[in-house]
């Protein structure tokens, strides 16, 4: 079995698409769709089930994924091994989302432009539960998460930051100065992100266990979502990373209420993933970033 085959099949599985994995891997499709075939017919097995335009493992597939990782992880290691570990080199895909992309990571991705250049960093956006099961699945190798949970089946993590939330709205707000409880909440327009945003969802099930169901004003970005509350649309529910500006210059006020749940900044990786040397040095250099951050 050749690496490059192995590699190549690890994407597909990862992504269960040809094209997408052709797409990242930077081949033609018809060059994954024959590497494909190539380790079937070494091996006498089809690898996958094709499903009309879906794809899927099969048994012989699923079996042989583990094994492929594990290879593709020591060829890895074996590399970072013998090359100088002053220029370190390597692809890195990382999960993250839109409140870390934008206000913690930046100076860690100019840290790696200007210091790294032969490390190739691809950030993934994505939620906590498709960060995940990216993670398991191998398509990333590592990721940020924002949940209240530590302990996520498959997974290792480690906690980089209690990440504090700050309960925003505009500064002429009427329920700005006032000391709240969750039941003033009720009744009030509310803000949000998308679905599946780790304190969208925990602010929502606190206000639901009071006598939901509570409706949000979806907005798909937290910028959009800061600038609704600003122009008195309503309040929101966001890290206080993302809205420090806005509070300093006063263009949002910050209502006195706090969240009864805590979130955490956590990098996380597959179990039994041996890191090669350049992921070792991001999760190295994003552990002193953020704690820097403070």
């Amino acid at each position: 079995m050749e690496l490059r085959l192995l590699v190549t099949f690890e994407k597909v599985a990862g992504v269960l698409s040809f094209t997408r994995a052709a797409a990242e891997l930077n081949y033609a499709q018809s060059s994954v769709t024959s590497q494909i075939r190539a380790l079937e017919d070494s091996l006498g097995v089809e690898l996958f089930d094709r499903l009309g335009s879906r794809i899927r493992l099969t048994e012989a597939g699923e079996r042989l994924l583990p094994y492929a990782r594990q290879i593709i992880e020591l060829s890895e290691e074996a590399r970072a091994a013998v090359t100088d570990a002053e220029d370190p080199s390597g692809t890195l895909a990382v999960g993250t989302m839109e409140s870390l992309t934008s206000y913690r990571l930046p100076p860690l991705l100019e840290l790696f432009h200007h210091r790294y250049p032969k490390i190739r960093l691809s950030l993934r956006t994505t939620l906590g539960d498709e960060t995940r099961q990216a993670l398991r699945q191998g398509t990333y190798d590592v990721g940020f998460l924002m949940e209240a949970e530590t302990a996520h089946p498959g997974l290792e993590s480690e906690v980089l930051a209690v990440e504090p939330l700050a309960l925003v709205a505009a500064p002429e707000h009427a329920l700005k100065g006032r000391e709240l409880a969750t039941a003033d909440l009720l009744g009030q327009p509310l803000l949000a992100t998308e679905p599946g945003c780790a304190y969208r969802d925990l602010f929502e099930r606190e206000l639901n266990s009071l006598g939901g169901p509570v409706d949000f004003m979806e907005f798909g970005t937290i910028e959009a979502t800061k600038r609704a509350a600003a122009a008195g649309l309503g309040i929101a529910l966001l890290p206080e990373i993302t809205v420090a500006a806005e509070l300093a210059e006063g263009s949002l006020a910050r209502l006195d209420w706090e969240p009864p749940f805590t979130l955490r900044t956590q990098l996380a990786w597959r179990s039994g993933k041996r890191l090669p040397a350049h992921v070792r040095l991001f999760a190295e250099q994003a552990r002193k970033l953020v704690s820097e951050q403070g």
